[in-house]
């Protein structure tokens, strides 16, 4: 696979002048507070959203460029920036070299100059390169000059486990940068949540970690005309109720909410109504949203496919018992990748990601339904 055995060189044109020509000070277009939409539903995939958020956001405002290995020529190791070098030149569409470090810092620097760069990392490990400068140069400024400086840049790119591509490129990232202050992190899991995730993360002052997931850019979900209007964004630190439910709470993010959903039905099968929260933003966390559904269903279980240890679901689960601890009917059942780096062979590696099935008897025991672990053992 090209994007991560091939990683061809494509240094581009990096013109000096993109640095120097966008510095002016271009506001941002308005768009009308009210539009009337068509109910009417339509396909498009997550590669899609995320092509179309950057073309629009890039036609909205100059000051938003786009750089990273392959991202011009090549079209995107995904094909997330196909069309744009055409459309925008090589001033604003910059193939780098293979330096994640370098054109880390070029980003960071830029932002600080009132740009707005979008980062692309081929994948989130190749992010470590570079981690310096998304932690010391881009979360920590504003505070440290005391609100002086503004970072208004993305970094984005595929998150987490693949397939067969071995523990270098499987990790999930979401834990590490959303224990850092100074960053939000964003993790869609929809067509809706990339399109508007990454809208909105363009546009917000600070910066942005965006988890996406490549697995997930060619499946297609349904879009409404709302979804499409160039307007559209989705507000960071809001997760979103995907389906609704009275038993249990399963909350994720990414990959996972898809198979949430799907032990969701298992579960409806066998009479347990389980209520899927879509977090959306890792950082900041929408503690209310969590713990209020806690609140009604009295039960909870946490997926993702990171490590367990210090993961997101142990975040969750502090939140609900700091704050809904008396609510909670059983303990926390949290659904985590296993404690090992990620496994090369096909069979090993299912084994280390989490599953519909685990899910589900997570579920169940949460319910009571189910022969607890340690009963079991």
């Amino acid at each position: 696979m090209l994007s991560f055995a091939g990683r061809k060189v494509l240094c581009g044109k990096f013109s000096a002048s993109v640095l120097g020509k966008a510095f002016e000070r271009i506001p941002r277009a308005t768009y009308p507070s009210t539009r009337n939409y068509s109910s009417s539903l339509k396909e498009m995939t997550v590669r899609d959203a995320l092509n179309t958020a950057l073309d629009e956001e890039m036609s909205a405002d100059p000051k938003v460029f786009l750089m990273g290995e392959e991202v011009g020529e090549y079209q995107g190791a995904y094909k997330i920036s196909k069309g744009l070098l055409d459309k925008y030149g090589p001033e604003r569409v910059i193939d780098t070299p293979i330096t994640e470090a370098g054109f880390t810092g070029i980003g960071v620097g830029a932002a600080y100059y009132g740009l707005r760069p979008i980062v692309e990392f081929m994948t989130f490990n190749f992010s470590m390169q570079a981690i310096d400068h998304i932690i010391n140069s881009a979360a920590k400024s504003n505070y440290m000059s005391a609100g002086q400086i503004s970072v208004p840049i993305v970094f984005r790119g595929p998150n987490g486990a693949a397939a067969g591509v071995g523990a270098q490129h499987s990790q999930c990232y979401a834990a590490w940068y959303a224990s850092c202050p100074g960053l939000k992190v964003l993790s869609p899991y929809s067509s809706e949540d990339a399109r508007g995730l990454l809208k909105a993360a363009i546009r917000d002052p600070d910066p942005v970690v965006f988890l996406e997931n490549e697995i997930l850019y060619g499946e297609s979900f349904p879009v409404s005309a709302e979804v499409l209007d160039s307007s559209f964004s989705i507000p960071i630190g809001k997760a979103k109720i995907e389906r609704g439910g009275k038993d249990v709470t399963i909350t994720a993010f990414s990959k996972m909410v898809g198979y949430s959903l799907q032990a969701a039905e298992i579960l409806a099968k066998d009479g347990i109504s389980a209520e899927v929260i879509n977090l959306r933003s890792i950082r900041p966390l929408d503690r209310a949203t969590i713990n209020a559904s806690v609140r009604k269903t009295n039960r909870l279980v946490t997926v993702e496919e990171g490590f367990p240890q210090h993961g997101v679901g142990a975040e969750i689960c502090a939140s609900v018992v700091e704050e809904s601890f008396e609510y909670l009917d059983a303990p926390v059942e949290r659904i985590a990748g296993a404690d090992v780096p990620m496994p090369y062979a096909p069979n090993l590696e299912r084994l280390a990601v989490p599953q519909v099935e685990d899910i589900v008897r997570a579920a169940k025991r949460a319910c009571y339904r189910l022969v607890p672990k340690s009963a079991a053992a």
